[in-house]
């Protein structure tokens, strides 16, 4: 079995796709940490969002 990340740093465009990969990483038992941060590229805004898995985060 393979077990899974504890932290994971998901970052991309801030388009319905990051969306998606975040609610999949939810469903799996992340949890969201901290609030996501945005910057702009010139092009497009990029995304990024810090999860953990639900069982690691307690003591």
């Amino acid at each position: 079995m393979e077990s899974k990340q504890v932290y994971k740093l998901i970052t991309g465009p801030d388009d319905e796709t990051f969306c998606q990969r975040i609610t999949k990483l939810l469903n799996e038992g992340y949890e969201l940490h901290g609030s996501p941060a945005l910057t702009f590229n010139g092009k497009e805004v990029i995304a990024a969002q810090a999860v953990v898995l639900k069982a690691a985060s307690k003591p």
